[in-house]
């Protein structure tokens, strides 16, 4: 049975997993993320973790979610948000070269995608997409049952779409994308409140709460119409923090894509909570080194 090691390296830590063929997860941990985060000291870390998780070296290849854009042979990390020194780290060879594994690297928001197709909310679509509503939005696009990243890797960057061409400025040099308006950095901006204390009153019935949620439910039901047109997936599964008021936005987001998207681009269409949670990374990052097999 081909085991293979899945890795979600994040800015404050990092996990990692030994996974069979069939996504069963035989050992895992969560390391801190060193700080600095530099490129060499991330290296010793997961070399490290790696043993541990594997002390028989039973596996095969080695998946890798990093917080960032990669290239499109998912080699190179080309930026690493939220880490120190990370420009065009050739993070792949470097792993292969101290592990003798086949490695590949993918963007965490791609991993994550990943793993809800293989295992989670996503498992029984072939064409669904994936929005992380975390700190930003990222985003990302299973086709066919396969991971779509375009020609140069960068695809799927589904939070930086317009949503209001007057809207608040975005770290991409757009303003007005779908991540102003339905990021917790967003949320935080309008409220001055953490999305979970917002979900906390929603929950107890306050009338507040409740509006701003089915405030947030419109904006990315207009966000999604666009995707929905372009894409037609079957399913559209969302993860991240704000995820957990799902349950609050997702009527008003519903009705805005009634609204808005013929009925011929969304038949059927399934919107779906994550349901990995914070694994979902390192449970994609496992799906994608069994690629190299």
């Amino acid at each position: 049975m081909n085991q293979v090691i899945g890795v979600d390296l994040g800015g404050t830590a990092i996990k990692l997993g030994r996974f069979g063929a069939d996504g069963s997860c035989l050992q895992s941990l969560t390391v801190p993320t060193p700080q600095p985060a530099t490129p060499e000291n991330v290296l010793a870390i997961i070399v490290d973790a790696i043993a541990l998780v594997d002390p028989d070296n039973l596996t095969v290849a080695i998946g890798v979610g990093t917080p960032g854009p990669t290239d499109a042979t998912g080699r190179i990390a080309k930026v690493a948000i939220n880490l120190v020194g990370w420009q065009d780290i050739p993070l792949a060879d470097w792993l292969e070269s101290k592990t003798n594994k086949p490695t590949i690297l993918a963007n965490d928001a791609n991993c994550a995608g990943l793993g809800e197709a293989w295992l989670g909310a996503g498992r029984n679509f072939q064409n669904l997409i994936l929005l992380t509503l975390g700190t930003g939005v990222g985003g990302a696009i299973i086709l066919d049952g396969k991971l779509f990243v375009g020609h140069l890797g960068a695809a799927g960057e589904l939070g930086l779409i317009t949503l209001n061409p007057q809207g608040p400025m975005c770290n991409s040099g757009n303003s007005g994308s779908l991540e102003q308006y339905t990021s917790v950095t967003a949320i935080r901006r309008q409220t001055g409140k953490e999305p979970a204390e917002i979900g906390a009153l929603a929950q107890a019935g306050n009338t507040e709460a409740l509006s701003f949620w089915d405030e947030y439910g419109r904006y990315l039901g207009i966000g999604l119409t666009s995707l929905i047109y372009v894409l037609t997936p079957q399913a559209i599964v969302l993860g991240g923090g704000v995820s957990a008021s799902f349950e609050f936005f997702l009527p008003a987001m519903k009705a805005e894509i009634e609204q808005r998207v013929l009925p011929t681009s969304r038949l059927d269409l399934q919107i779906l909570p994550a349901q990995l949670g914070n694994s979902a990374g390192m449970v994609g990052a496992a799906k994608l080194a069994q690629s190299l097999l």
